[in-house]
């Protein structure tokens, strides 16, 4: 497969549809030097992105958390995705819509003076995480840990928040895993590089509180499922030492779905009936 720099299509670039291969910034952009660039993750379903709208409005969250403001509101942005998946022919699609301080007057921290560009491009995406998806996903653990909400704006989709998530899945990776499971701050189970996580106990499911970590729109949705079918939720603390107690995992993104989880270093689960549920009703539950 081509690289992601050379591929027919069209992206839609502050309010344009531009050849794939043309859409591009320059060098001293601010966003390439000092991370001040946001982003969402999505997917199209027959056509239909799912809680597109959500996203887009998370969208807006996030860059107010990075201090800068989208010059497109929500419905502008909501046309512009549509206008992707048709200019491109596409019906089941990734979405991914990036917003970012450009190259301007300034290029120090400070970024005021540079203009907010947005961009939105999609392509065909199978399962994030592979055949993991039927067998059940292998984890490592991270070492590096999910930082406190006192330190950097953690319930933004920010692009400078998935630095530790790069190193942290390329080490996983290397020991022949999907993905890695992360800890807070305070030593507490937190989530995956790029997805939250959830356990089954004794018929009930168990998820870290989001307090220092996105609060995943498809972790909401799951949790509304589960919600639906009288199965008790407990979003609490989860100690690392509990891992070895909770007989079935799970994780969810909008990238991952909802893809069980085999092993998380040493400690294994099995792909359990409440985890096939889970993952054939959302299948469902997207394409309705």
């Amino acid at each position: 497969m081509a690289g992601y720099d050379d591929r027919d299509g069209l992206i839609w670039m502050n309010g344009k549809m531009i050849p794939w291969r043309e859409a591009n910034i320059h060098i001293l952009t601010h966003a390439l030097h000092y991370a001040s660039s946001v982003f969402e993750g999505e997917r199209a379903y027959g056509g239909k992105i799912f809680l597109s709208r959500k996203h887009s409005e998370r969208l807006h969250f996030s860059a107010g958390e990075l201090d800068f403001q989208i010059p497109y509101t929500v419905d502008e942005i909501e046309a512009a995705k549509q206008q992707v998946l048709t200019a491109n022919n596409l019906s089941d699609a990734y979405v991914r819509a990036v917003a970012w301080r450009g190259v301007g007057e300034d290029m120090g921290v400070a970024s005021a003076k540079n203009p907010v560009q947005l961009a939105i491009a999609a392509w065909e995406w199978g399962s994030y995480y592979g055949d993991a998806k039927f067998k059940g996903a292998k984890l490592d653990i991270a070492k590096w840990k999910r930082p406190s909400p006192e330190t950097i704006p953690v319930h933004a989709k920010a692009s400078g928040l998935y630095m530790i998530c790069t190193t942290s899945k390329h080490a996983a990776e290397a020991k022949g895993c999907s993905d890695a499971l992360f800890m807070d701050y305070r030593g507490y189970v937190a989530e995956a590089t790029g997805a939250n996580i959830f356990f089954v106990k004794d018929g009930e499911v168990h998820t870290p509180n989001p307090d220092c970590f996105l609060n995943g729109l498809t972790r909401q949705t799951v949790i509304g499922m589960l919600k639906d079918r009288q199965v008790k939720v407990n979003e609490r603390v989860i100690m690392p030492e509990e891992l070895e107690s909770f007989e079935q995992c799970w994780l969810t993104g909008s990238a991952a779905e909802v893809t069980p989880v085999g092993q998380i270093g040493d400690y294994n689960f099995e792909v359990g009936a409440l985890t096939r549920e889970m993952t054939e009703s959302y299948e469902k539950l997207v394409r309705a």
